[in-house]
């Protein structure tokens, strides 16, 4: 994979995310069940380093007694008690973002599926006119740029319209939240011709049009075009594709989400790779973090959705969102 000459120290990138979001005012977060050691130490650690100001939400007797026996200091922080259940934390979680509470969502120690369920209820929900789609922020070491990967968490297989909210739920991450303008989106495929025999090398050819229709704004996109030519220059010059994308995507809009989770999954475990998680299309963005983060993963998670939300903020007020 060719990097060019800046190529980063692993976690580089988001350092600095980290540090332009302890630069921007805290954003109140509903921290949603965490009631493990990672889920409550991330949201406490990026609350002292002043990017979030964390609302704890879920059953206080479990959530205290996590902090007791792990010794995180929670003195300070308010607790929102709820029935001991995964879904009574999650829904008052997103009670309180509809109770103008909270700018930011943040998932704990409850099943992704359960949090979700809530969010995307169709009463009482956050849901907007636009589709929510996930995100990975990705620092992988042997790249120049941050890597978005969408969507490998939320839509299994989504259609054309609802790849078209995916995207751009991501260039409006990557223009706001202050990663730079215009990214340049690679439509993965496994090949990069338009072939009927694959189904998303059609959709990558529409979506393109799309976005020269102005249907999709704020990016250059081209597509279809294969993992190793959508990110190394000399395999793009070899193919013979000349595009302001190829060999320099920035944003990864995969055909999938089995082979969005696969390619995320092998960029952290293959390459090194620090992933932040964070759901878009909501009416605030949400931090989905894993057990198995590092403790820079989830609070660039946090960074990333700090970063998001003032741009909202500053651009709206919440309670207009």
């Amino acid at each position: 994979m060719s990097a060019g000459p800046n190529e980063a120290q692993p976690g580089s990138k988001y350092d600095r995310l980290i540090v332009a979001a302890k630069g921007v005012p805290s954003v109140s977060t509903i921290v949603v069940h965490p009631c493990d050691e990672s889920s409550l130490r991330g949201a406490i650690d990026s609350a002292e380093a002043g990017i979030i100001k964390a609302v704890l939400v879920g059953p206080a007797a479990r959530i205290r007694d996590t902090a007791t026996k792990h010794n995180i200091d929670i003195a300070g922080y308010e607790i929102v008690d709820t029935p001991p259940t995964e879904a009574a934390a999650a829904a008052r979680g997103v009670e309180l973002i509809h109770e103008g509470r909270g700018e930011v969502l943040m998932k704990g120690s409850l099943h992704t599926d359960e949090l979700m369920r809530s969010v995307t209820a169709k009463v009482g929900g956050l849901r907007t006119d636009r589709r929510i789609s996930h995100v990975f922020v990705m620092d992988v070491p042997a790249y120049a740029e941050t890597v978005f990967v969408t969507d490998a968490a939320i839509n299994i297989f989504p259609d054309l319209d609802a790849k078209r909210d995916i995207i751009q739920n991501a260039v409006d991450l990557y223009n706001e939240a202050g990663f730079g303008t215009t990214p340049r989106v690679a439509i993965l495929s496994a090949v990069e011709t338009v072939t009927s025999k694959i189904p998303s090398t059609i959709e990558a050819a529409a979506l393109c049009k799309m976005a020269d229709r102005k249907q999709i704004t704020g990016a250059l996109l081209d597509g279809p075009l294969a993992f190793d030519n959508a990110i190394d220059l000399d395999a793009a010059r070899i193919k013979g594709i000349r595009s302001e994308v190829a060999g320099r995507a920035q944003i990864l809009v995969v055909p999938d989400l089995e082979s969005g989770n696969m390619l995320a999954k092998n960029l952290a475990y293959f390459a090194k790779a620090d992933g932040a998680g964070i759901v878009l299309g909501a009416r605030v963005p949400v931090v989905l973090t894993s057990r198995a983060d590092s403790a820079r993963s989830r609070m660039a998670s946090a960074a990333v959705a700090c970063l998001y939300a003032d741009a909202r903020r500053r651009r709206a007020p919440i309670a207009a969102a």
